[in-house]
């Protein structure tokens, strides 16, 4: 299985809404003990764990689907997961799908380009800012304090259920991890 993380590099985004994805593979790769493979080729930060590869693509957001494209043809991957901030749903939620359209997601939409909609989604709610005009500003900013304080609560949750997902069904893994509901204080 594939494992992939979306996000920018770059000190700038570290701590942005639009990278989750890179702190949930950043815990995973703590969690599991992965290796850092030399992947000088896949435009990306590759770790590997028993039969299983991490994967920070560090193309930007908009051309993920380059570095994704790359590691799992090379290593002949049939399965991917790809773990993304999400919009549409309202912050600290995590709902898990297989397929689907990319909603506006560049990310996405760079998968889906290279390898097709077919890949696992953990949907990761960040929600939305008041006006549309500010999406780019709000997913490029930090976290708020509050936010920041169930953070890393948040990502472990995310990587306990991808976790599972090496192990179970994903019906099974939605049914256990989906939250849909937070409350912030």
């Amino acid at each position: 299985m594939l494992i992939v993380g979306l996000g920018n590099p770059g000190p700038q985004y570290e701590h942005t809404r639009h990278n989750i994805g890179f702190m949930v593979i950043d815990e995973l790769v703590k969690r599991v003990n992965a290796q850092k493979l030399s992947s000088s080729s896949f435009n990306g930060e590759l770790f590997k764990f028993k039969n299983h590869f991490l994967l920070k693509p560090l193309t930007f957001m908009n051309l993920s689907g380059i570095s994704i494209a790359a590691v799992k043809s090379f290593y002949k991957i049939d399965e991917v997961v790809v773990i993304h901030d999400d919009l549409d749903l309202p912050f600290g939620t995590l709902r898990f799908k297989k397929g689907g359209g990319h909603g506006g997601h560049n990310g996405l939409k760079s998968t889906d380009e290279k390898i097709s909609r077919e890949y696992i989604r953990v949907r990761m709610g960040i929600g939305k800012p008041e006006y549309k005009g500010e999406v780019v500003s709000y997913v490029l900013s930090n976290f708020s304090k509050d936010e920041q304080e169930y953070l890393s609560k948040w990502i472990s949750s995310a990587c306990e259920a991808i976790e599972a997902l090496l192990e179970s069904s994903l019906e099974d893994v939605s049914a256990k991890y989906t939250i849909k509901k937070f409350q912030l204080k």
